[in-house]
């Protein structure tokens, strides 16, 4: 479904994305963070960004969760809790070589390509990893059959990859690119590779596919696009580009609407929110506000999809918060 006609009334308006912000992953690993603080009490180590927001993490850096980049940084019998974007087997066998207690909070989804990624790797194909060098969930993948797996960084990068057995080649994806650029890359490794295998589902998670759908939607209307959203986000980064491939005229990334610069204005009639799917509602009204306080006050819903996917806490935390609720039965 498309925006509802401006109003006669107003020539400023806002286009509003909808989905927008949290998916169920990130809720999931945001709430385990707050949840084990409440349980075990601080600090809570978290090995690397939660998700990646920088208000987020603030945040529970307050509530007392502290972030490290690598394992050994955490003390010896600490809890340790995994970041939404899944590590490397090599990593739990470095807490585990710590005496720490973990808590895997990799997003179920991310999961699933870990899982595929382990499968094909045991059927001895070489798997084409679509993804960004570096990325957190690139290397938690690759980690998990390192001798199989070529990292393929875009439909450019598609000319340097070579397989040992072209007959047995699979590709698969990082959850949160783009999902033009991702089908363009496939599409090129299969000009290369005929008989290229594709998993048995879409790696890309849904909420970053319905995010780049209402941004497309809103695009062509759109004289400027704000996504709110930080730099590390990958997914934030995309609707930014999805947002211009779309049509719009401009389109930037803030984390707070006191980044936005007042000078994107000039010549505006509609804008276009919407926020990546590590970021809280809290920042998207900020926004608005702003926008509110400079005319555009007239906010139309731009919806693509419902969203109803949830998922369960990490099953570490689970097991404790079931055996102390029944321990507290048992005491009434």
């Amino acid at each position: 479904m498309t925006a509802t006609p401006a109003s006669p009334s107003s020539d400023k308006r806002v286009l509003l994305a909808a989905p927008r912000g949290y998916c169920a992953g990130v809720d999931r690993a945001v709430i385990a963070v707050e949840k084990a603080l409440e349980q075990y009490g601080s600090p809570i180590y978290v090995r690397h960004e939660i998700v990646h927001n920088k208000y987020v993490v603030q945040t529970l850096e307050k509530k007392g969760a502290i972030f490290v980049d690598e394992t050994a940084e955490v003390p010896e019998g600490s809890i340790v809790m995994f970041s939404a974007h899944g590590v490397a087997p090599t990593v739990h066998q470095e807490a585990a070589e710590r005496r720490l207690a973990t808590i895997d909070a990799t997003c179920p989804l991310v999961t699933k390509v870990h899982k595929e990624a382990v499968r094909f790797a045991n059927e001895d194909y070489d798997i084409l990893l679509i993804g960004h060098e570096g990325h957190e969930e690139v290397i938690g993948t690759s980690g998990e059959a390192p001798d199989h797996i070529t990292l393929v960084d875009g439909p450019d990068d598609v000319e340097n990859v070579t397989v040992r057995d072209d007959s047995k080649v699979v590709w698969l994806s990082q959850t949160t690119l783009s999902v033009d650029e991702t089908m363009e890359t496939v599409d090129k490794l299969k000009e290369k590779f005929p008989k290229l295998i594709s998993p048995p589902s879409d790696d890309i998670c849904y909420a970053t596919q319905n995010r780049q759908t209402a941004v497309k939607q809103m695009g062509a209307e759109a004289d400027l696009v704000v996504v709110v959203g930080s730099k590390n986000s990958s997914n934030s980064v995309r609707l930014v580009e999805v947002a211009l491939g779309a049509g719009a005229k401009d389109a930037h990334l803030v984390d707070f609407a006191d980044e936005i610069d007042e000078a994107w204005l000039e010549g505006v009639s509609t804008v276009g929110v919407t926020s990546g799917a590590s970021v809280p509602e809290v920042l998207v009204e900020g926004v608005l506000e702003w926008l509110a306080q400079r005319g555009f006050e007239d906010v139309e819903i731009v919806k693509a999809a419902e969203e109803s996917i949830t998922f369960s806490l990490p099953k570490e935390l689970r097991r404790d918060l079931r055996a102390e609720a029944a321990a507290l039965g048992e005491n009434r």
